[in-house]
């Protein structure tokens, strides 16, 4: 199946949100919960999956769901269509502070691998599944790399992530990056967990344990500000209960 052809415009800098402009009877796919305002005429239903596969039968749709529930994410997502013809807009965004990235599939080589709590929205068309990181020790040691999102077709799609990001190519290169700051990568990148230098800087050094490694020919997203860092500061400033009687 062929991907919706979508217009998109970004608004804000800080705390982005894309306006995806639907022509009669196209359709974008999002996660629950990241529509902000739609203009009337466009529908929008609950639905198992992702829509690429029609035709794929109940059972198909529920070992599609089934695999996103292992990353965590809601097994339904939500479809919005344009049923009245003419141009009509929806809007998202996500639920913390950052910056949406526009990737083209078709251009990104039909392919890109992202983590888990990466996707906003796609044109339908989209498929959505899960990948497992090919290494034992990224599975155990590298925190948000074990269960990877696959986001794979020939049209657009919404990645968010938090702070500022980092469009990097690699041509045959190697590159060392905290695991909680990577948000996908095309095809053609390795990935894998690596220790982060000797003892005393693993203890010491607050960079945590391990680190990612991103290695190969290919794009690379990275963001400055991962969303569980930014609740470990946020808990460690709060006021703390005091238990004396």
């Amino acid at each position: 199946m062929n991907s919706h052809e979508i217009d998109y415009t970004l608004h804000g800098d800080d705390m982005q949100m894309v306006e995806i402009e639907l022509d009669g009877g196209e359709t974008v796919i999002a996660e629950a919960g990241a529509m902000n305002w739609m203009e009337p005429g466009i529908s929008f239903e609950s639905k198992m999956g992702d829509g690429s596969e029609p035709n794929q039968g109940m059972f198909g749709k529920l070992l599609s769901a089934g695999k996103r529930a292992l990353s965590g994410e809601s097994i339904f997502m939500t479809h919005f269509t344009n049923e009245e013809g003419g141009k009509k807009r929806v809007t998202f965004s996500a639920p913390y502070p950052g910056k949406i990235v526009p990737i083209d599939l078709g251009e990104a080589g039909g392919e890109i691998l992202c983590q888990k709590d990466a996707f906003l929205c796609a044109a339908l068309g989209t498929r959505l599944s899960i990948e497992f990181t090919q290494k034992l020790g990224a599975g155990f040691f590298g925190g948000e790399g074990f269960i990877l999102q696959k986001l794979q077709g020939d049209g657009k799609v919404f990645l968010h992530a938090g702070g500022t990001i980092v469009k990097r190519e690699l041509n045959n290169e190697k590159l060392l990056v905290d695991t909680g700051c990577v948000v996908g990568f095309t095809r053609g990148i390795n990935y894998d967990i690596q220790r982060a230098g000797n003892l005393k800087s693993m203890i010491f050094g607050g960079e945590g344990l391990f680190l990612a490694t991103l290695e190969g020919t290919g794009t690379v997203y990275m963001q400055s500000l991962p969303f569980a860092r930014l609740a470990d500061r946020i808990y460690r400033e709060m006021p703390k209960p005091n238990n004396q009687g």
